[in-house]
């Protein structure tokens, strides 16, 4: 009997010890942040941990480690595990270069949605010569930059969000292009009183059949 009763115990602390490898085996799948604090949310091979809206997902590819947006309207979001993909306080950049007459966005704050523009989130305008004149680095029908473009096409430039508190700062390369402060209780008309300041996910935009825009390098520091 107690034979028996030991062979049954070593089953169960093998169980045991079986089941925890598996926990560490699928945990180490979780990314890891850098040595600075930047999580990698694009792993250059394919859409783990992003989700497509279902309307025309076909405009985003995957090319040569470059998430390429070319088709109709489509939004890729974050649905991966860092921050659980929910965002208040962070520091967002992609490495991003616009074919000419190109149009695409990074939301932030955003959530997913099946299919059209997003109706949440805030979005930051990826747009060098689009016959739309607000241009790279505006925060949509917020603070825009009209005309003349901070960066150009055919050239990979960082776009960087920073959202701190109320605070919303936009660079170029670097440099400060913009920076709004959002007013506590603060809404806003015309079609966009559900985008505001709150917390959410990320987004990249497919705008149009004639607009081509690359992505990569795009990196998250999470903020306290």
């Amino acid at each position: 009997m107690k034979t028996m009763r030991w062979i049954g115990l070593s089953v169960a602390v093998l169980v045991v010890a079986s089941s925890v490898a598996v926990a560490e085996e699928t945990s180490g799948d979780v990314p890891k942040p850098d040595a600075d604090g930047w999580y990698t949310l694009f792993n250059g091979k394919d859409f783990e941990g992003w989700k497509k809206s279902t309307d025309n997902p076909d405009c985003f590819q995957v090319v040569d480690g470059e998430i390429v947006a070319h088709g109709k309207v489509c939004h890729l979001f974050y649905d991966g595990p860092v921050a659980n993909h929910n965002f208040k306080n962070f520091d967002w950049k992609c490495d991003v270069m616009t074919k000419p007459h190109a149009n695409s966005g990074m939301y932030f704050h955003t959530h997913f949605q099946e299919a059209g523009f997003p109706k949440t989130g805030i979005e930051c305008q990826v747009n060098n010569s689009h016959t739309d004149p607000i241009r790279t680095g505006s925060l949509y029908k917020l603070k825009d930059i009209m005309n003349d473009s901070p960066v150009k096409d055919d050239e990979w430039f960082t776009q960087e969000v920073i959202v701190d508190g109320n605070q919303i700062t936009v660079k170029e390369n670097g440099k400060v292009v913009n920076e709004y402060t959002w007013k506590d209780g603060e809404t806003r008309k015309g079609g966009f009183e559900k985008n505001l300041l709150d917390s959410g996910t990320f987004a990249l935009q497919g705008h149009d059949p004639g607009s081509e825009t690359h992505y990569k390098n795009i990196k998250v520091k999470v903020l306290p």
